[in-house]
């Protein structure tokens, strides 16, 4: 039977409506369960690692099925008969509470079976305790809990045994789990301090004896009577499961105390295990080759009463660095220090089959620090291993040109992107884990350009969407245990709407946010001054643009008092593109109200921040503060057009001024595109070469001493190759019509495809002697209009070829 008509068999059996993985509202026969009464006295913010049984028979010769709806609060791990099937639930809120439905089938065997699920609870008090609360991203109630909805039943859909969690479900609470709150992660919680004595080994298998263990409690059904709503509103996952694949470490940089080969230790095999003997300390440290994130596994065997300490590091760092003040230098050189966090696991020592041991998040890293100290029993080291994990981007666009240098770039910006996506976007995998919308807004247009996959984008947009405030405003991260507002990024949020709008044309999403737009633009009209700019300081909220180097908070110090003529132009700018939605979704009179606004805005910020002697906009009133910042805003909010805005830019570039890092360069890169400076780009590109002599393969967070070495929001070169070198951008909304008109610069050829919704677009071009040779390959249904570096434009309908000759622009070198 397909999955889909399984799913509404069971929905029927269920009393349900309709298939459960799209239906929100839905009748659920399971219960929430945990080991104690909930909600349960939490006064030391304790985290709670609970595991859960359901066994059951399956009748010889029968052919089942099993479809299992689960969730938890806060985190689960879930295993059929020893198999690893999903971890979750999906990041939500206090308003949605995501679940997975999962078939597994595949994972039965005749006889004993057992669904096993491992459930870590974050305590979830208020005021959020940074630190000592664990993921600031992850929501969780003061309640923890276990839901699963299953049946087995044959492959006509008749019905073997209900699964469903109640009291038939055992129970075990792991005494021996503890959060140790670090700083240097502080938003992700800390790290976890394991005795292994406390864990049931073989727990998720099916033949593990667990008569011992007490029933489960049941405390909560998943609806109240009277409209009355549940902690848990439940809803299905709206992005795929993460990817798991096995990985094994590359190098061995570096080992204290022991005896067997540095080699041997990435391949070791019970039969040539690392073994210390009592009263002994080793280390090994070792390289996964590149920054990435999976789950970190160890085998062990004997050792009773040993420790054993996990330090997960980007990378090494000067003797003298430190938490505080990181010096990072070149990442192959492996003769300094790893800086990072340690989760800390004491040996049970078994003897008579490996001890496993793994941290129940997965963690980043590039380097890893393994540390075992043995007491009076000898201890045995299997193996050490890890599986990535991490959305399952399928990257379909590629980029390739002359200039090697830029190909590295954009291979690390790949890698860096897919390091930064998991159950949401996040800033950083590392130290964060948090979905910030100026970064967000950026990581979705580079999924667009790769995989054209916009599932991870809408439920972003929604994620925004449900964190307003009654204001209208938005809060800048997003799920969050504490609320956060930047002004600035709330306009980021109607970016991502015009973005998903041009790349997919979806009229309906559009209609789905246009009051929450327009409650947004009221309250930054609300903020207005008398003199027509926007008068917001950083009283209350965070003033936050740019990491610029002069500016410790992310804007100037005199921003504390005195409003910044750059929010204005953002504003500006936000006006016009929501006037643009609204249009194309008929609020007409709207869509003049917000068109008139940004008129109005405009003509207010030439009269108070132009400087007439220096033909530029100053950043603050009576200062002679200028950045980038606010010249490229000025072009994109339409304060300045045609050759005014084109000599403001060139200016912007050529004059010292406070300048812009590398997520805003992206916004640099928009205005240079609008005015035909496009071939200025490529002086631009040498502040991403300086990380490839620094041995990153990632993107850091900033150029200098970076505390992140993969932020996702320094991945322009993956909208900005293809715009800019290959030339493409979308005419009509859903990339029905594009253009395509490429910007050689000094490279002699250059070559790549990008991802829409209608199939992929490739481009290659190739310069010899003086002619100009053009290939397009277009999808379907999908038209395009070239001009070509000698000025011709030409409409097509379908893949093409040109070849002209290029005397004049191969003397200037522009367009």
């Amino acid at each position: 039977m397909e999955l889909e008509q399984l799913h509404e068999k069971l929905a029927q059996k269920s009393n349900r409506t309709g298939n459960s993985a799209v239906l929100k509202d839905r009748s659920w026969q399971a219960q929430w369960i945990w080991d104690v009464q909930q909600p349960e006295s939490n006064p030391e913010m304790n985290h709670h690692l609970v595991y859960f049984r359901r066994t059951f028979q399956l009748p010889d010769g029968v052919i089942s099925n099993l479809v299992v709806d689960i969730t938890a609060d806060s985190r689960y791990k879930f295993y059929v008969n020893g198999h690893s099937i999903a971890v979750g639930p999906c990041k939500g809120d206090s308003a949605v509470h995501y679940y997975e439905t999962l078939d597994v089938s595949e994972y039965l065997q005749p006889g004993l079976n057992v669904l096993a699920v491992q459930v870590l609870h974050y305590p979830a008090s208020q005021p959020f305790v940074e630190g000592k609360g664990g993921p600031k991203s992850i929501w969780r109630t003061q309640s923890g809990g276990l839901l699963v909805e299953a049946c087995l039943c044959q492959v006509n859909g008749d019905e073997i045994e209900p699964l469903h969690t109640n009291e038939q479900w055992h129970v075990y609470r792991h005494q021996g789990y503890k959060n140790i709150p670090q700083t240097f992660i502080r938003w992700m919680g800390g790290v976890e301090e394991v005795d292994g004595a406390g864990a049931p080994f073989g727990w998720n298998e099916a033949l593990f004896d667990d008569s011992e263990w007490p029933q489960a409690i049941t405390f909560a059904n998943t609806s109240k009577p009277a409209g009355n709503l549940s902690p848990w509103q439940l809803s299905p996952r709206p992005i795929p499961l993460l990817f798991e694949k096995e990985r094994a470490f590359v190098k061995v940089t570096r080992t204290e105390g022991i005896a067997i080969q540095a080699d041997k230790l990435l391949t070791l095999q019970q039969a040539e295990s690392l073994r210390l003997v009592p009263g002994s300390k080793a280390v090994i440290e070792l390289d996964a080759g590149e920054l990435t994130t999976g789950y970190l596994t160890i085998g062990l065997r004997g050792g009773q009463g040993g420790i054993v300490r996990i330090l997960c590091s980007e990378c090494y760092e000067d003797s003298d660095s430190t938490e505080q003040q990181r010096k990072k230098s070149d990442r192959e050189d492996t003769t300094g220090k790893l800086i990072g966090v340690t989760d800390i696991y004491h040996v049970a020592g078994s003897q008579d089959r490996t001890e496993i041991y793994e941290p129940f998040l997965f963690r980043t890293f590039r380097f890893v620090r393994l540390e075992m100290e043995t007491a009076g029993q000898p201890l045995e080291l299997v193996f050490i291993k890890y599986r990535e994990t991490g959305y399952p981007l399928d990257v379909k666009a590629s980029f390739e040109c002359s200039d090697e240098e830029m190909n590295r770039i954009w291979n690390m910006s790949v890698r860096t992107l897919q390091r930064c996506m998991h159950e949401t976007y996040e800033d950083c995998p590392y130290y964060e884990q948090l979905q910030y919308a100026m970064d967000s807004r950026l990581m979705m247009l580079f999924t667009y350009n790769l995989s054209a996959d916009d599932r991870m984008a809408r439920r972003t947009i929604a994620d925004f969407y449900r964190s307003r405030l009654p204001s209208g405003l938005l809060q800048s991260r997003f799920p969050s245990m504490e609320s956060q507002v930047i002004p600035s990024f709330c306009l980021y949020w109607v970016d991502m709407i015009a973005d998903h709008y041009e790349h997919y044309g979806d009229v309906e999403l559009v209609k789905q946010y246009r009051p929450a737009m327009m409650e947004l633009m009221d309250w930054f009209q609300a903020q207005m001054t008398e003199d027509g700019i926007v008068g917001i300081t950083s009283q209350r909220y965070w003033t936050y643009f740019d990491w610029v180097e002069a500016w410790p908070l992310g804007a100037p110090p005199e921003s504390r008092e005195q409003p910044m003529y750059m929010l204005s132009l953002m504003y500006a700018a936000s006006l016009r593109k929501a006037a643009g939605l609204f249009k194309v979704t008929r609020w007409l009179d709207a869509a003049d109200e917000l068109d008139k606004r940004a008129g109005d805005i405009s003509a207010a910020v030439r009269k108070a921040a132009w400087s007439k002697e220096r033909k530029l906009f100053r950043e603050l009133p009576d200062t002679e503060i200028y950045t980038q910042h606010s010249q490229i805003m000025a072009v994109l909010a339409g304060a300045v057009s045609g050759e005014e805005a084109r000599l403001l830019l060139e200016r912007t570039l050529a004059e010292p001024m406070h300048r812009v890092t590398l997520p805003f360069a992206y916004l640099l890169f928009q205005a240079l595109k609008q005015t035909g400076l496009q071939h200025r780009t490529f002086e631009l590109w040498d502040r991403w070469r300086a990380f490839l002599a620094q041995g990153l393969t990632t993107l850091p967070e900033t150029e200098v001493n970076p505390r992140s070495d993969c932020h996702a929001w320094s991945a322009v070169p993956l909208t900005e190759f293809p715009a800019i070198i290959l030339g493409m951008s979308s005419l009509l909304p859903g990339c029905k019509e594009i253009r395509i008109e490429p910007s050689p610069g000094k490279l002699k050829w250059a070559k790549g495809t990008v991802a829409t919704v209608h199939g992929m677009i490739g481009v290659e071009w190739r310069i010899e002697g003086a002619r100009f040779q053009l290939e397009v390959q277009l999808p379907d249904g999908i038209s395009a209009r070239i001009k070509l570096p000698d000025g011709t434009e030409k409409p097509i309908s379908e893949s093409a070829t040109f070849d002209i000759r290029l005397e004049k622009f191969l003397e200037t070198g522009e367009q």
